[in-house]
């Protein structure tokens, strides 16, 4: 393998913590591709899904959803809309990770390590005021809610669903080369460490 061909980079991040922000500027940094809303596209032509459920389901799940699924999987005729939607993103991942790019979420990290692909992988988080200040200034901010309270159960669903197919706790640090809260460090200086640490 070339030394100095640049690895799979994965990012997992809380929600409001930056990860799209930070890929696109990284992407742009290092000259590779990133992927993130782009993937449920083709998500969405090998699973049958439409990109509205994928946006639903394809990275957030209650803890209602995780036990009705772990009660019906034992079921021959259940078939989890969670299942494969997870496994056509899965098999997107490990396309994509065939050449170097940058891969926002989707247990990205953990399914290019279990096929032994070559990755850097970061997790991003932020205190919760950065990321209610982040939501605030985005033009995806949802209206009459609590701002708090909408990112919180934004992260537990994004929590569950990791724990649900990595069979890991989002933002373990064994799982990662690399945590960054880009609260203190700032999106610009996350970037530079980024690709100081891979050489660029």
């Amino acid at each position: 393998m070339d030394e100095f061909r640049l690895p799979v980079i994965t990012i997992n991040r809380e929600y409001g913590a930056g990860g799209r922000t930070i890929a696109k500027e990284l992407s742009n940094r290092l000259g590779i591709p990133w992927h993130d809303q782009d993937l449920m596209e083709e998500v969405a032509r090998d699973s049958g899904y439409s990109i509205e459920e994928i946006k639903k389901e394809g990275e957030e799940l209650s803890q209602a959803e995780r036990f009705w699924d772990y009660l019906m999987n034992g079921n021959v005729t259940y078939n989890s809309s969670h299942d494969k939607i997870f496994e056509a993103q899965k098999n997107e991942v490990l396309k994509l990770a065939e050449n170097p790019c940058i891969i926002v979420g989707r247990c990205s990290n953990i399914i290019v390590r279990k096929a032994k692909i070559r990755s850097f992988d970061v997790f991003l988080y932020a205190d919760l005021t950065t990321k209610a200040d982040w939501l605030k200034a985005s033009e995806n901010c949802p209206k009459n809610v609590d701002i708090r309270h909408f990112i919180e159960k934004r992260n537990a669903l994004r929590q569950n669903y990791y724990k649900h197919y990595a069979k890991k706790t989002l933002g373990s640090y064994e799982d990662y080369d690399l945590l960054i809260d880009t609260g203190k460090i700032g999106y610009e200086k996350t970037v530079e460490i980024i690709a100081t640490s891979l050489g660029r």
